[in-house]
Parts: C-alpha cells; structure tokens; sequence
C-alpha cells in the first residue's frame, strides 16, 4: 500500500500496509506434540467415533434395567456376577438375564446391558452382588458417536490448537495434524552506542533492549526469532550484516535509524530500495517504514523501547498472527472508567500505558507518555487508546482499553 497522502499516514493504514506484506505461510504436517498455539490449516475429521462403542461411565455392574426395577436400600435386588469386565478388555462377554457383570469405568458394555448401577449403590460383592438401588435404562453409559461421530469434523480449519484441542486431535486416532509453519523472523537492532547488557558502559553509550523486547514478542506468538545486534550508523555495515541472515526469514523487523535526523542508517540503507518511510498519526511511534527488500518483507520500528514495543501490537503482532492463520490477530478490548484526566496531542491517536483493576470498572494510567519510559510499559497490563480528534479526557470518563495481560 504505497503512501500518497502528504499528510501523516493513519494507525489503520498502516496497519494495512504491514498486514499486506505477508501472505498465509505454508503448510506443514507436525506431530501432535509441536502444534501447541499454532493455527489448523484443515479441517480434521474423525475416522473413529468418539467414544469409540457403548461403555460404562462409572466403576460399578452392567446390568439389564428390568431385573433391578425394585431395588432399594430396604430390599436389596441380589444378582449373581458373571464376569469382570475392565477397561480394554476386549472380549466382553454378553450379559444374560437375571444376572451382572463387573465394569470399570471407560470399559466396553456387554450385549444385553443397558445400565450401570455405581459400585457406592451395592455392597460391591465379586460372585453376587447385592442392588440397592434402580437403575432406568442409560444410566451411566456413554455412547458411541455421543461425542464426535465418526466422519463429523472434530476441528474445523483455523482452530487455535491448545491443550483440549490436540486432546481431541489424539483422541480420534491423529498423530500429527496440518498447521501453517510459525514465521521465522530476523530481528536487527541498531546503533553504535548500543552495548550488550551485563558489559560496562562508556559515557554516551545504553544497553541494548529492543532486540530483546521483540525477540520475546516473536516467540510469544509462536514464532522464532533471530536476533543481529549492535549493526552500526554504517550504510555498508548495515548490508553487510542482514545479506548472509535474510535468505531463510519471512520477515525482517529493524528497530532505529528511521527518524529525519542524521545518522539514520536503516532509512539511509533502505530508501530507494522498495522500502517506503512514513510517519503516522500514532504517538509515541510515529516514524514507520514497511516494504520489500529483494522480496524480503521489512518492517522498519522506531529506535525509543516503548515506540518498538508499541508498534509491534499494534502492526506487526497482527500481521503475523495473520500470516499464522489465525481467525482473531487482536488484543482483547474493554472499556473502564478513567482515574486521572489525561492530555493527548491532536490529530494522533495515543497508547498510554495503564493498569486496570481486576473488576475492569477503573483504569490508572502508569508513567507519562514518553517513548522512553519502558518501565511504565514493564508494569502495565493495558493500553489506553485516545482517538485522534480528541486533546483531552476528564477523570471519571469512560475510555477503551485494550488488554495486555
């Protein structure tokens, strides 16, 4: 999406832009136990029903609902117990009448049983047992097909696999499942007065945290992240150190260098070359870039840690998502009473960093709106969004928020 406008770009068009960038990733087949998160790209029949045949849902004695019709506490129906039928067993012998059977729970039902009567309503004998209460024809049973019938679409295309999910996937008999490939991203920091954490400091020099911050962003979403550090203010260096890393990445994601100043060596290295520069109605975060570098996906972040982290939410952590095959790429959304008024700028539309309460009724904004403020981020669990026409919010007005935690 090419940027015509000569006034800033809106935060929905460029969301637009980012999004258009990356198409569905491919499919691969993978075992159960790496689909954790990840998006089904088909629809997942059953071949078997679910439960397999009729079985027992309790420990306790397959019986025919007729011959324990008048069985109580007070007069005991006794039946003679013909066989003990546990779970797997698999040559269940059938039940004739007049008489029980032993059952464990998850065991197959015997031809010519139609309930089960709980051990804790006999007095649990081994040769004969000793009813103490009815039992109407289907209780305690489980049907076969009840759950999933086979041939029935168990999982349709786009489910989210979590635990339950690949539960079922196992349970009907799939060992592995088809699901788009996670992004594999290439995360490149910038700037010569960047120092790995844990080494001195020089004067002018800070710890690098944005590769970090986005790293961790990649991989909670279910995508790798490899991580170039400390390319300098160079327009060499900078070629030089993503032309070996970027043949096997879906997406490139800089943070730095796309200010207007000097020394801005990602908009330096990068104009001209299918990448386009923009600045959008967004605050903080308001210098963007996004396009192709010799068919490589970039998108270009700003160098503040709070504009990086704010960025990825709000374009790149839907835009993956999306290319993950994911139905729903954003944030969950609430809205809360504000505690303290708060200013924005006109014509952008601001994220400040808050807290909401665990009743979600008030929300508190944390630390000012500074782009450098991480901290205010690192103790957050919300955002809160002013719209572009509005300058201010009175204590007491209801805003959106959308949900971090």
């Amino acid at each position: 999406m090419a940027h015509t406008s000569s006034g800033p770009r809106s935060v929905d068009e460029h969301r637009a832009a980012v999004a258009e960038l990356l198409g569905l990733l491919p499919v691969e087949e993978r075992p159960l136990a790496d689909c954790l998160g990840l998006a089904l790209a088909a629809d997942v029949t059953a071949p078997v029903a679910l439960p397999p045949f009729d079985n027992s849902a309790m420990d306790g004695y397959a019986v025919r609902a007729a011959d324990v019709s008048g069985a109580s506490a007070d007069s005991p129906v006794v039946l003679p117990v013909e066989a003990d039928i546990p779970a797997g067993r698999v040559d269940v012998p059938p039940l004739r009448p007049g008489a029980a059977h032993r059952i464990m729970t998850g065991a197959p039902l015997p031809p010519g049983a139609d309930a089960i009567v709980q051990v804790e309503l006999t007095d649990g004998g081994t040769s004969t047992v000793a009813v103490r209460a009815a039992a109407a024809p289907g209780t305690h049973l489980r049907r076969a097909g009840e759950d999933v019938a086979a041939g029935a679409v168990a999982l349709p295309a786009g489910t989210i696999l979590g635990p339950p999910q690949l539960g079922l996937a196992a349970a009907v008999g799939r060992g592995s499942l088809p699901v788009f490939r996670p992004p594999r991203v290439l995360v490149l920091s910038t700037g010569s007065e960047l120092v790995s954490p844990g080494n001195p400091l020089l004067p002018g020099q800070i710890y690098e945290s944005n590769s970090v911050l986005l790293a961790a962003a990649v991989h909670e979403i279910g995508g790798s992240a490899t991580v170039l550090r400390f390319v300098p203010d160079d327009v060499s260096a900078f070629h030089a150190a993503i032309g070996p890393a970027a043949g096997d990445v879906d997406l490139l994601i800089t943070s730095g260098g796309v200010s207007a100043g000097a020394y801005e060596v990602v908009k330096d290295a990068l104009t001209g070359q299918g990448v386009e520069f923009v600045r959008v109605a967004v605050q903080p975060g308001g210098p963007q870039g996004c396009g192709r570098l010799d068919g490589l996906p970039v998108v270009t972040l700003p160098g503040n840690p709070v504009s990086a982290a704010l960025s990825f939410e709000l374009f790149v952590r839907p835009a993956l998502l999306a290319a993950m095959g994911h139905p729903a790429v954003d944030r969950p959304r609430a809205r809360a009473r504000l505690v303290s008024p708060l200013r924005s700028p006109a014509g952008k539309r601001q994220y400040r960093r808050a807290r909401h309460d665990e009743g979600m009724v008030e929300v508190t904004p944390v630390g000012g709106p500074g782009s450098h403020l991480l901290a205010s981020f690192a103790a957050s669990n919300c955002l809160i969004e002013i719209p572009e026409e509005t300058t201010e919010v009175a204590a007491g007005a209801e805003v959106d928020l959308i949900l971090l935690d």
